[in-house]
């Protein structure tokens, strides 16, 4: 994926958690997703279609998980049930949104988000997805966003950008979160 098109999954997550939630994320990490993306406990996948695909993943360990319901729902919980399954996936599809209006050009549709509960569990994406992940901290726990487009200019030989340019582009100055 080309490094550019993660700028608008890191600004939407940041207001999102802001603006929905009341708190700050920071960013700890930016990789080339290859194995080391933590997933945690609760994990949301939004499809994406249009001039591009792909997917957002919004993974979030317990303590995370268990206070988005408290602020969205209104009730403490300490057990992942429907309801936890619920509000994080409404989180990922808030942020999937908010980063679709910044990639207008693509004409992006959402899926339904569909979340997976429990530990250890992997997300591959298609073969011709490279997603890069970040990680993120709030005072809650750790949380990750992993994003994965496919357009037909990445497939394109004049386009694409090999992994030590990709890397390279990683490892500039942070966004701001």
């Amino acid at each position: 994926m080309d490094v550019r098109y993660i700028n608008p999954f890191i600004q939407a997550a940041c207001q999102v958690f802001h603006t929905m939630l009341g708190t700050r994320i920071r960013r700890k990490s930016l990789l080339l997703k290859q194995s080391d993306c933590p997933t945690y406990d609760v994990t949301a996948v939004v499809g994406l279609s249009g001039e591009a695909t792909g997917s957002v993943v919004l993974s979030v360990s317990r303590p995370v998980a268990f206070r988005v319901v408290e602020i969205l729902l209104g009730y403490e919980t300490t057990e992942i049930n429907a309801d936890v399954a619920d509000a994080v996936g409404e989180l990922a599809n808030m942020i999937a949104g908010a980063a679709k209006t910044q990639l207008q050009n693509f004409q992006l549709s959402l899926g339904l988000p569909n979340v997976v509960v429990g530990r250890n569990h992997s997300l591959f994406f298609p073969t011709t997805v490279r997603p890069i992940c970040v990680v993120f901290e709030c005072d809650w726990g750790p949380l990750a966003i992993e994003a994965g487009l496919a357009t037909s200019q990445t497939e394109s030989p004049s386009c694409r950008e090999d992994a030590s340019q990709q890397e390279a582009a990683l490892a500039s100055p942070p966004v701001k979160s």
